[in-house]
């Protein structure tokens, strides 16, 4: 991939951060409304606002450190780091808010089960974050292995 390609790439990522992080923040300052709102459209009773509002506060850093995470590795690979001990890093970072995000919304599947989707999506994504950490893990100490021989 040529260097424009790449350039191009990253900055519409940085932008698709951005944009889920004022859709992250918008949801923090409105979540009350929100859930008041759904609330009343489901017809669920009036303490499952209660509800709903802890299981969406208590996703709430996991979210923030995703994206984090995410904005981290995007300028990594802008500055050419791609097989970096700190992208692996922030890897983990990125799973354990996943993880942090399934376990969250699994028990608040009690209350609606439509959480489960959510908590099998985020169990899912943060096994690919897993895999894909362990593969950059294994480069880096191939790339080492590789730089003592030279």
């Amino acid at each position: 991939m040529n260097q424009t390609k790449k350039n191009n790439s990253i900055f519409l990522s940085q932008i698709c951060v951005i944009l889920f992080a004022l859709l992250l923040l918008t949801l923090d300052i409105g979540g009350w409304w929100l859930a008041k709102w759904f609330v009343s459209l489901r017809g669920m009773p009036p303490e499952t606002h209660k509800y709903l509002l802890c299981s969406l506060y208590a996703c709430s850093p996991a979210a923030w450190a995703a994206l984090w995470g995410l904005w981290r590795l995007l300028c990594n690979l802008k500055d050419n780091r791609v097989f970096d001990d700190e992208n692996v890093r922030i890897m983990r970072i990125i799973s354990d808010a996943c993880v942090a995000a399934a376990v969250i919304t699994l028990v608040s599947s009690t209350y609606y089960l439509a959480f489960l989707v959510l908590a099998l999506s985020s169990a899912f994504m943060a096994l690919i974050v897993r895999i894909v950490r362990s593969v950059f893990r294994q480069a880096i100490e191939m790339r080492n292995e590789l730089d003592l021989t030279i």
